[in-house]
Parts: C-alpha cells; structure tokens; sequence
C-alpha cells in the first residue's frame, strides 16, 4: 500500500494518541496529505472527519465514536466498549504499519508502558513491574496529553478534599472538575471508585460488568462508554445525572450477586412441637428460624 492511498483520522488526546502520531510522522506520514488530526478531545466522533471523506483512500479512524456511517474503505482501530478484547491502539497502529508498510517499529520499553497505561492503567503498569517513577511519569503525561491544567489539579484536590464520600464500600466524588483522571490517580489504590459532575459519571473498579448489563440502555442524548476489563471504568456522559441515578448504581454495585457460602447446621437436640388449639401445628423451619434469631 502507498501512503497516499491512506488517511490517518487522529482520535481524541492522550498519551497513547500523541504517541501514534509522533510514530506515524516519524515514518512519513504528513498532516494534510495522509494524515489528518483536529486535535480533538476525548469522546471524538467520526462526523468530526466527514469533510475528509472521498472514495479514493482508505481511511484508517483511530479511536473514533462510529456517529455517521464510514466512508467506503474504512479501517476502525480502537480498544474500548465493544472492541475492548483487542490490543491496544497503539499496539493496531503498529501492526499496520508493519504489514501493510513494511514498517517495523521497536516496541520499547516506554511503549510498552504507554499501552499498558491505557488498557490496564495503574494495574497494568504494575503487571509490568514497572517502578513507581516510571508509573508518576506515565501518568503525569497522559494527563498533561489530554490537556490537563494546573487549575485542574487544584480542583481535583478541593473535590477529595469537600466532595468525597463512602457509600456502600464505594468511594463517591463529586468532581469539580472534568478531568477525572486528576482525581483517579490521587486516589489509586481503590476498590471501587464513582466520580461525578452534573452531566458524566464514571465507575472505577471491581465488578463493571455489573454495571454495563443493568443500564446498558439509557437516555437516547447519553454516551455510554468502558473499557479496562473486569476492573477497568464504566461511564455515562451528556446527559443529567441525577442522585437517583447514582443511587441505582451503587445499589447494583452493592448488591450480593451470590451466596457468600452455605451451611449445613447439625443440632444436637429435637424440636418438640405441640398441638395448639387455636394455632395450626408450628413448622420446624419456623422453629429454627425462632431460635437462631435468640
């Protein structure tokens, strides 16, 4: 394949995406030829690129919400909600690079960290044994990459310090600040985490699979979202979230979902039931219940 017949669509900003353009400069790829790149934020569409359309090349959108239908040759890369079994973009932008261009890239060290920054975040950083200089680094970039300022950082520390409840086990935010990344990563380790304005929510934590088969349908104006696996973040954005609503989620977060264990009680006496006249016989089951409860 020849790189004019390509066009790169450049999703929303983050570590992980400055990192795909950077590789895709360094090997020839050039803004306005077969690259394009609005600079958008997270949540970017595939409507912000229509103008771009033709049937000529084939268009390569990364990490780019499906809205409008594609153009007529369309590769999509992504690795979250419905394509979250995947590897990351990153590791995509690579491989095509590789076989369609002959293209090898190293996967470094650093990149590594970057992908698994943005599959896995801390938790995947840690499964690579990364040290803690190495992980504050990592992260202090991808904040910084998706814009990140310092009145954000400020923010983020009057909301854990005003705004921050237990509920049920689950840690609850209310964000002052839209950038939950600055409060998530102030409060690493956690369980399970909710951060909140009055139109995004997301869930950090144990059990997201919980939350993506109870409200998997939603307010047609809402953006749904996750990624991360089993304990990676689910979220819901562009809508009113209401305290209902964030009830309803830490009551789904918090409900048994199975028995912790069951038992077998061996007594080591009878019940004696007797006749009432007035009452029908007692039950045993009844009985038992009686006497557990003292």
């Amino acid at each position: 394949m020849n790189r004019p017949e390509i066009q790169f669509l450049i999703g929303g900003s983050d570590l992980e995406m400055l990192t795909i353009r950077r590789i895709l400069t360094a090997n020839g790829f050039v803004e306005g030829e077969n690259m394009a790149d609005l600079h958008l934020q997270w949540g970017a569409k595939l409507s912000d690129y229509k103008d771009f359309f033709n049937k000529k090349q084939i268009f390569v959108g990364i990490e780019l919400t499906q809205d409008i239908d594609p153009p007529p040759h369309y590769i999509n890369i992504d690795h979250h909600n419905e394509n979250s079994n995947k590897s990351t973009s990153l590791e995509q932008v690579i491989e095509l690079l590789k076989n369609d261009f002959g293209i090898a890239i190293e996967f470094t060290r650093e990149l590594q960290l970057i992908a698994a920054n943005d599959k896995g975040y801390f938790q995947g950083m840690i499964d690579m044994d990364a040290i803690p200089e190495e992980i504050a680094d990592i992260r202090r970039r991808d904040r910084q990459a998706q814009g990140v300022t310092v009145e954000d950082e400020q923010l983020a520390e009057q909301s854990i310090r005003n705004h921050l409840t237990i509920e049920k086990g689950i840690t609850v935010v209310k964000s002052l600040t839209s950038r939950f990344s600055t409060i998530t990563d102030r409060l690493y380790p956690y369980s399970k985490l909710l951060i909140y304005t009055d139109n995004e929510l997301t869930f950090y934590g144990e059990d997201v699979s919980i939350l993506k088969k109870r409200f998997c349908e939603l307010s047609t104006n809402m953006t749904i979202y996750s990624g991360g696996g089993e304990h990676g973040f689910w979220g819901i954005s562009g809508g009113n979230i209401t305290q209902k609503l964030i009830n309803q989620i830490i009551k789904t977060e918090t409900m048994s979902k199975d028995p912790y264990s069951s038992h077998i009680f061996l007594l080591p006496f009878k019940f004696l039931v007797k006749e009432n006249n007035n009452k029908k016989k007692e039950n045993c089951n009844d009985l038992f219940i009686d006497y557990m409860k003292g």
